[in-house]
């Protein structure tokens, strides 16, 4: 007997450190894809935080800039610094003739390069007539080859770059008229055409504007809904009908809270499309299942002592919830907001339904702005054809995931900070 009870313990011995084995396995399997994820997107994303510029002597040219020397700040916004950018090209490379190789000598720098210089000449009036030193951005073909993303030798018919092109950028190079620096644009600029100019600002913008509306009408919505099913509604079938249906809203998928504001929001009552007021509304529908959810767990763990001793001191029901048992509870409230509101910021699909896919240029300057979000930016400009797009796109990825982990963090800090054990 003692034998068989000793081979019995053994079996049960082995099997646990079997189970705990293949938990470990599943554990470092998980970690690894997870890193590799990570990697691959941090290695891609690197160079969206990088730009190639050039040095160029460009002349301001009074004629050009202030014809009438009044410093009017309108004509100088209106002047032609894009013709005096390609007036410094010509003047590196004047041995360029014809009209098809200048333009193929202009392709070296963005078209934007004269908006930097126009930003210049605008904060600082006084270099107009000078000769000054610009760095300006390369254009995104020349980006790549700089960085290494393109090849710069094959056949010429296969390349962006073609050889007198890539003579220039040698010569260039030998001048340390080449530099790759980190592109704090990226930050401050809204979307472009160009990969060179376009930028996360206005996508981070409109998510904290539709994140905005999504608090303020998820959060109070979802506690009073926790409250009162937790604390004053009777057990009732329509109580459970209620719960229920909660629960299912919880698994829905997201587009098709898109298609219920593309419906009632935007199709019933006519409010502004591509809008972060009508996003923020759609994520607060989307959410609200998730706040309601984590609302009465953290009601429900409680201690029932606390209620029966506010309630024995005299207390009224409300004033037992609301003055003892809600602020126990909040650290819980609050820790299943920031996780649903995290889940919001990343949703893309119900802000695709309700037209926040528009290529919007201008940072919004108000919650009813046109504007996109961050994970809209992000499916557009892996949507785009052009390489530089593509490190754009692990950039911003970046971006979001540096939000998503930050909103996390806050919720474990407030999670530990206010947590009470009985």
């Amino acid at each position: 007997m003692t034998d068989r009870i000793a081979a019995g313990l053994a079996r049960r011995h082995r099997a646990e450190r079997r189970f705990r084995a293949y938990g470990v396995a599943a554990l470092a399997v998980a970690f690894a894809f997870m890193g590799a994820m990570f990697v691959a997107i941090a290695v891609e994303g690197a160079g969206g935080f990088r730009q190639t510029v050039i040095g160029l002597e460009v002349t301001l040219d009074p004629a050009v800039i202030d014809a009438s020397g009044g410093r009017d700040p309108v004509a100088l916004a209106r002047a032609d610094y894009g013709g005096l950018v390609k007036r410094a090209l010509r003047a590196r490379f004047p041995e360029v003739s014809g009209r098809r190789a200048k333009r193929a000598l202009y392709k070296l720098i963005s078209v934007g390069a004269g908006a930097r210089v126009r930003d210049r000449v605008r904060a600082d009036p006084g270099l107009i007539g000078q000769s000054v030193l610009f760095w300006l951005p390369a254009a995104s073909d020349v980006d790549m080859l700089i960085k290494g993303r393109v090849a710069g030798d094959g056949p010429e018919d296969s390349r962006r770059i073609d050889d007198r092109q890539r003579a220039w950028i040698d010569a260039l190079i030998a001048e340390g008229r080449v530099e790759t620096r980190f592109d704090s644009s990226f930050f401050t600029n809204a979307d472009s055409r160009e990969p060179e100019l376009a930028g996360v600002l206005g996508a981070v913008v409109g998510s904290a504007y539709a994140l905005a509306v999504c608090l303020a009408l998820a959060f109070p919505l979802g506690v009073a809904a926790a409250i009162h099913l937790e604390e004053f509604a009777s057990r009732s079938r329509w109580a459970e009908a209620v719960e229920i249906t909660i629960n299912n809203l919880a698994a829905v998928p997201s587009i098709v809270f898109g298609l219920l504001g593309l419906a009632i929001f935007l199709d019933a009552f006519d409010m502004p499309r591509s809008a972060p007021l009508v996003g923020g509304m759609v994520l607060a529908l989307m959410t609200l299942p998730t706040i309601i959810i984590a609302a009465r767990a953290a009601l429900k763990a409680v201690p029932p002592s606390v209620r029966q001793a506010a309630l024995a001191l005299g207390a009224s029901r409300a004033q037992a919830v609301f003055h003892h048992v809600l602020p126990l509870a909040m650290p819980g409230v609050l820790t299943g907001t920031i996780i649903g509101m995290a889940q919001a910021l990343g949703e893309s699909a119900p802000l695709l339904m309700i037209g926040m896919v528009a290529f919007i240029i201008d940072v919004p300057g108000g919650p009813t702005d046109p504007a996109t979000a961050l994970p809209v930016q992000i499916y557009l400009w892996a949507d785009s054809h052009e390489r530089g797009f593509t490190e754009n796109t692990a950039a911003a990825i970046m971006v979001l995931l540096a939000f998503l982990i930050a909103m996390n963090l806050v919720a474990v800090v407030l999670r530990k900070k206010f947590e009470k054990r009985w």
